[in-house]
């Protein structure tokens, strides 16, 4: 498996797709599918049957995930999607840094 350019907590910027434009927060990546479920993107009706867990039946509003190939990081320093890049630091442990950005800083 290769590495991702996406983490949870980032802030993504949705580049194809119903919700093209739109920015969100990674709320899970789902390695094996290569997917990400992100806040208030491709949001899905998901109905329900009442059960024993829950009375009330009705339309679930729920995040579906979506390929990472339609995400792009946003850069921390000018807040516009980025491509990622990949460097050692330091102490030898790679990390990201944002291909857009003046600095070439870390990405946490």
């Amino acid at each position: 498996m290769h590495k991702l350019h996406v983490k949870k907590g980032d802030t993504v910027f949705v580049n194809a797709g119903d919700d093209k434009g739109k920015k969100g927060r990674v709320i899970e990546i789902l390695k094996a599918k290569n997917k990400a479920l992100v806040e208030g993107i491709n949001i899905v009706h998901k109905h329900t049957k009442p059960n024993a867990k829950q009375t009330e039946g009705g339309i679930v509003k729920k995040e579906a995930p979506i390929h990472l190939s339609n995400l792009m990081l946003i850069c921390p320093e000018t807040g516009k999607p980025t491509r990622i890049g990949r460097k050692l630091n330091n102490e030898g442990k790679l990390v990201r840094y944002s291909k857009k950005s003046v600095k070439k800083e870390e990405i946490k």
